[in-house]
């Protein structure tokens, strides 16, 4: 289907980016799929060619532009060559709008010319051992100082995507207790160094998919957060958290269509060159049925994905209709790379091929963001069920 989502500048970029993949990217991905992780000073590549910069404000170093679509242009790209970058990816896509949202100006002038330059890299910490989506169940604890000049954090949050590599973390800490009329109550955001005394790095946790992204398990000890490194108020973090869960769902969205169309594109070229009984695999009906069923199936995603990009960059996004656009994107997904697997053969479960790599990525599409179930009672909700 033709596009208009996309612009001129867009498809500039898209072509700038796909040469930069090419030449960057796709020669060392095996051996960062092998050491599961992208090493660390191939981020400031990213930031000289800006890509990290495009919706950072100018006055700190970016682009100033204010728009999602560059964000699925990269998603779309990656898709296509079947690479990664990393845990970078909620860098920009999670992390940037709780700065720009919430920091002060001395805050931002801090933090995001480094962050558009790669030179920072940022990650967010919300879920805990034992708490998965319940986040207002957290017992990681920020408590203020006697003399007001620092909190005291200690907890452990799981899953950290960037953890790794990440010179700052947004954690989500309570700075104080919760109340039987409101669960939410009292949790705030802070923007810790990951070089203070107490904060440690733990696992590097072993994944099924996503193995170039960096997923960590953390720890803080007493860590001294300065009073200055609170994002916002205290005790509202969980509206701040409210207020960007859109757009997390919506990159989920585009990630999980990009992975669907690459699929199809991947297991359209392997059956029109594998031959068998004297004939191509994409020659017979089966396969031919399977194909179109996953484009018309694609086409549905990109339609979808199209719509919700437009409606975000118009700040007409709501939680329901990001909801609604994660479930049915990641759970399509699923279906087609599966299919797409299957077309494959033997060589789909092979870690050597695309697909293979793909049909593991996709699947954590389904849990993290919000689960599928977790998406159906949203979505329930704004039913008024």
């Amino acid at each position: 289907m033709r596009r208009t989502v996309y612009t001129a500048d867009h498809e500039a970029f898209r072509e700038t980016l796909r040469a930069f993949i090419e030449a960057e990217v796709v020669p060392h991905y095996d051996e960062w799929y092998a050491n599961g992780i992208v090493p660390k000073d191939f981020y400031p590549k990213l930031g000289e060619l800006g890509v990290f910069g495009i919706e950072v404000p100018e006055e700190y170093g970016g682009a100033g532009i204010e728009s999602f679509k560059y964000q699925a242009v990269i998603s779309e790209e990656l898709g296509r060559a079947g690479v990664s970058f990393g845990g970078s990816s909620v860098h920009i896509a999670l992390c940037l709008p709780y700065l720009t949202g919430l920091a002060t100006d001395e805050q931002k002038q801090r933090w995001l010319p480094g962050m558009a330059a790669g030179e920072l890299m940022f990650a967010i910490a919300m879920t805990e051992p034992g708490t998965g989506s319940d986040l207002a169940g957290m017992k990681t604890t920020a408590k203020l100082s006697e003399d007001g000049t620092h909190y005291v954090l200690n907890g452990a949050k799981t899953f950290i995507t960037g953890g790794v590599n990440a010179d700052r973390v947004i954690v989500c800490a309570r700075t104080a207790p919760s109340t039987p009329e409101d669960r939410r109550h009292g949790i705030s955001l802070f923007v810790v160094d990951t070089s203070l005394d107490g904060y440690s790095v733990g696992r590097k946790l072993d994944k099924i998919g996503l193995r170039t992204s960096d997923t960590a398990e953390l720890s803080f000890t007493d860590v001294k957060v300065p009073a200055e490194d609170l994002l916002g108020e205290e005790n509202k973090g969980f509206s701040y958290l409210g207020q960007n869960l859109p757009q997390e769902r919506l990159s989920i969205a585009v990630g999980a269509y990009s992975q669907a169309a690459a699929a199809v594109r991947f297991a359209q070229a392997y059956t029109q060159d594998r031959t068998i009984f004297g004939k191509t695999v994409a020659s017979f009906q089966n396969s031919k049925f399977e194909l179109a069923a996953c484009k018309a199936k694609v086409d549905a995603m990109e339609s979808s994905v199209d719509r919700g990009l437009e409606l975000h960059d118009a700040g007409q996004l709501t939680a329901a209709d990001a909801a609604s656009l994660k479930l049915f994107c990641t759970e399509a997904a699923s279906e087609v790379i599966d299919r797409c697997l299957q077309l494959h053969g033997g060589y789909g479960y092979i870690n050597e091929y695309p697909i293979a790599r793909l049909y593991a990525d996709n699947r954590v599409n389904r849990i993290y963001g919000g689960t599928s179930e977790v998406m159906k009672t949203i979505i329930a909700k704004d039913m008024g069920l």
